[in-house]
């Protein structure tokens, strides 16, 4: 019998598994899956470590978070995991506050502290922690373990995390945490086998997939992120806002009396891409529109991120290496050499050929500054702290 780590990932469309064979100190992937498009196009795809597909469907109808994590359960406990023994399981949670600042055992304290921070991440912490109440109501003596997106970035500098807000607010945690810790993590470390020297040095990771934000890291450590008290801020998203005046929700409740309830919806479910295109939050379908609406979202989408990376590449003192993961990051080739081409002034130089393949470097060897696509493992990064906390 094998042992085996599952690990589950929600994101705020999607619901990611991962099922690990822990071998001879190894963590190889026995079976990989997800359901995107949550909830109102959901699509069911499950590989095997190979690859190969094992079942890939559409499914009818609404498909929430919680149905979604049912379904997952149900399909891997069907024969899918002959063989193997579950012995621990690892998810991601995207808010750890002040208090987590590394991967935690879960229990009943860890789980209450969990629960007062969902307001922080209202879009994504639900999902999280009702995977981690199904498991423990289905298998209540399986360790569990909690990985925290805002862990990566608890030891940027002081002055990085702080809002210009009266003292006691700072006293009562609002302040700049950072989230899509757990990839960070995982390029950063993957960055270290491409390319040693500029992981050394000064680099600006790009996560861009429905939710989206970029981070300075100095040999491997969070400098300064985009995202910051909620995972609201910075880049322009799928359907999330992005960076916005504080004064425009002024004007919003007192023009349109607002309350937070209607704001919460705007700015985490109508707004971004799909709000400035009025078509869709989703790069792919944006990148096939020849609306003019759709043009100017993705327009706006890489003028943003070309004046954050300009930003962060200030709090670095310079750059070495521009990085791209995430679902856009990974598979669109026209965000990233326009991003590429518009960081020209910083020394990168775009090899187009390398860039439309989709090779692992898409800079000229001459270039003073490397580009990078590495694709990220955020179910690798939970499985191996995992290991590490439960010891198996």
């Amino acid at each position: 019998m094998i042992d085996a780590i599952l690990v589950l990932n929600a994101g705020s469309s999607s619901l990611k598994f991962c099922v690990f064979d822990v071998e001879g100190g190894e963590l190889r992937v026995a079976v990989r899956g997800q359901l995107d498009g949550l909830p109102d196009k959901a699509r069911f795809v499950a590989r095997d470590g190979a690859g190969a597909v094992l079942d890939e469907r559409s499914l009818d109808g609404r498909t929430e978070h919680e149905g979604a994590l049912q379904l997952l359960l149900e399909w891997t406990q069907r024969s899918h995991l002959a063989g193997r023994r579950v012995v621990a399981a690892g998810h991601r949670v995207v808010h750890g506050g002040r208090r987590f600042t590394g991967p935690e055992r879960v229990d009943d304290r860890v789980l209450e502290a969990l629960e007062g921070l969902v307001p922080l991440a209202p879009l994504h912490q639900p999902h999280n922690l009702a995977a981690i109440r199904l498991l423990r109501a289905l298998a209540p003596s399986l360790p569990q373990v909690a990985c925290f997106d805002t862990a990566f970035h608890c030891a940027q500098p002081r002055l990085a995390r702080l809002f210009a807000l009266p003292r006691r607010y700072l006293d009562e945690g609002v302040e700049r945490y950072g989230f899509h810790g757990l990839s960070y993590e995982y390029v950063a470390r993957r960055l270290r086998e491409l390319d040693p020297r500029a992981a050394a040095g000064r680099v600006v990771i790009a996560h861009l997939g429905n939710g989206a934000s970029l981070c300075a890291v100095r040999d491997g450590v969070s400098v300064a992120t985009t995202m910051s008290f909620t995972a609201l801020d910075g880049l322009p998203m799928g359907t999330r806002c992005g960076a916005l005046d504080p004064g425009v929700l002024l004007h919003l409740m007192s023009r349109y009396g607002m309350g937070e309830r209607q704001l919460e919806d705007l700015l985490y479910h109508e707004s971004g891409l799909l709000g400035v295109s009025a078509i869709s939050g989703d790069v792919r379908e944006l990148l096939a529109s020849a609306d003019p609406r759709a043009a100017e979202a993705l327009d706006l989408f890489v003028y943003r991120i070309g004046r954050e990376l300009g930003s962060l590449a200030a709090a670095l003192g310079g750059l070495d290496a521009l990085v791209f993961a995430g679902g856009i990051g990974e598979n669109a080739a026209q965000i990233r050499g326009r991003v590429c081409r518009d960081a020209a002034w910083l020394g990168l130089e775009l090899d187009e050929d390398l860039n439309a393949a989709g090779e692992p470097r898409i800079s000229r060897p001459a270039s003073a500054v490397g580009a990078w696509v590495v694709p990220t493992d955020e179910e690798r990064m939970i499985a191996t702290h995992v290991r590490a906390v439960l010891a198996c």
